[in-house]
């Protein structure tokens, strides 16, 4: 597996379906093509809605990680 270190990390804790995807979206052009942030959030939908939204922007989900009350979401930005 691929090493990375995240350059932020978004606190999504808390905000339901769609606002983590529609936060990413808005943070994803303020990084430098190649960084890789970590998202915290607690929106189950977000197992799905990261995967997804990443094909359709031609961004990479490195790897979703699920704990007790939270989820975090490794996302690198390609173009």
């Amino acid at each position: 597996m691929e090493s990375y270190t995240p350059v932020r990390v978004l606190n999504y804790k808390g905000l339901p379906c769609p606002m983590p995807i529609v936060k990413m979206s808005q943070e994803i052009p303020k990084m430098a093509i190649g960084d890789v942030v970590e998202v915290h959030t607690t929106d189950p939908g977000s197992i799905a809605d990261f995967p997804a939204w990443a094909k359709t922007t031609g961004q990479t989900v490195l790897e979703i990680k699920q704990e007790p009350g939270l989820i975090r979401v490794f996302v690198k930005r390609q173009k």
